[in-house]
């Protein structure tokens, strides 16, 4: 058992909210509500348009927020770059072929990282880079 086990204190107890950034967010609200197929359930207005829209999604309602790009932290980069959260679908390729007609970019055709694993990604249509994945073990975890 590690420090932190031991004090009841557990690091990183699993994913709450990923934030994407966006300049126009009704623009990405409309995009992300068609790509998932749901509504935001949090918008949070400020003078005006929307400054930050959140959607929960998928099998454990995770959240995947919207932020108007005024509000980053530290200016975006001129490129898409940094991290990539994927999210687990059916299958990579239907949903890739998906992204690119609604209008994104490839950033990563879809490869066989090992038996159950296959990743890709797009960079949707505001600059963020949108993982995808088929995760044997997400479904293993799941079905427990």
């Amino acid at each position: 058992m590690s420090p932190t086990e031991s004090e009841g204190i557990i690091m990183l107890r699993g994913l709450t909210t990923v934030v994407l950034f966006a300049a126009d967010v009704t623009a990405a609200a409309r995009w992300y509500t068609e790509l998932l197929g749901v509504e935001p359930y949090f918008v949070r207005p400020v003078d005006g348009p929307p400054a930050y829209i959140e959607f929960r999604i998928g099998d454990y309602q995770h959240e995947l927020g919207l932020l108007d790009s005024r509000f980053a932290p530290h200016p975006r980069p001129e490129a898409a770059g940094g991290v990539v959260t994927y999210w687990h679908v059916d299958d990579v390729e239907t949903a890739f072929e998906r992204l690119l007609t609604m209008g994104a970019t490839a950033h990563d055709k879809p490869i066989e990282r090992g038996p159950g694993f296959v990743t890709a990604s797009v960079i949707d249509p505001f600059g963020n880079i949108l993982g995808v994945m088929y995760n044997q073990h997400y479904l293993d975890v799941l079905g427990r």
